[in-house]
């Protein structure tokens, strides 16, 4: 039960990180969509995760 309100926790705290980042990137054209891969990947890895999704943005698309 207490992984569970930890996965929770921070597939919430990922939603608002990267809702937070759309209000800022939306300025210079950066967003990042907020889709179940993305989420997960910001929930999972955190800040990290949030860096490797604005990088990949830049460098392949």
């Amino acid at each position: 039960m207490k992984i569970m309100k930890r996965f929770i926790k921070n597939i919430i705290l990922g939603a608002f990180i990267l809702y937070g980042y759309n209000l800022i990137a939306v300025n210079f054209n950066m967003m990042v969509p907020i889709n179940f891969i993305t989420l997960f990947g910001v929930a999972f890895l955190g800040a990290p995760g949030l860096i490797a999704l604005i990088l990949f943005k830049i460098l392949i698309l």
